[in-house]
């Protein structure tokens, strides 16, 4: 094992003084301060009941528009958000109106069940309890 020592190397004080002052620099080169919070407009919001003879629940506080805004616009369809789709999922249904008119009496687009005597009277005879189904 060549390049490393068989003893381990102690470092003294002013390495380990070294070390840390590394290491705290780093931290201050990272650290970023946050002075503005807001609440996360996307995450569903839990309400917790009031206590009923509390004081301070029973304060009346202005409303803040700001945050009532972010409300609202979490709160709509994607659809009244943005003007076009914004991931290819949301392609299959964006377009809701029908490419063709879906006219009911017009018989090359819909085929619907025919029924004759005969397949009304072999319905009847089934629910009646005939089984001859196989024959």
């Amino acid at each position: 094992m060549a390049g490393h020592p068989s003893e381990k190397v102690i470092p003294d004080e002013v390495h380990q003084n070294q070390i840390l002052r590394e290491l705290y620099l780093k931290e201050l080169r990272t650290r970023k301060l946050y002075t503005q919070y807001h609440v996360n407009p996307f995450r569903k919001i839990h309400t917790v009941t009031r206590k009923p003879m509390s004081w301070h629940d029973n304060l009346e506080e202005p409303a803040d528009a700001r945050f009532l805004n972010l409300i609202h616009h979490a709160a709509q369809g994607p659809r009244k958000k943005y003007p076009e789709t914004q991931t290819e999922n949301q392609e299959v249904g964006w377009y809701l109106e029908p490419l063709v008119n879906p006219e009911r009496h017009d018989r090359r687009l819909n085929h619907f069940r025919v029924c004759s005597d005969i397949i009304l009277y072999k319905a009847k005879m089934w629910g009646l309890g005939e089984d001859d189904r196989h024959k």
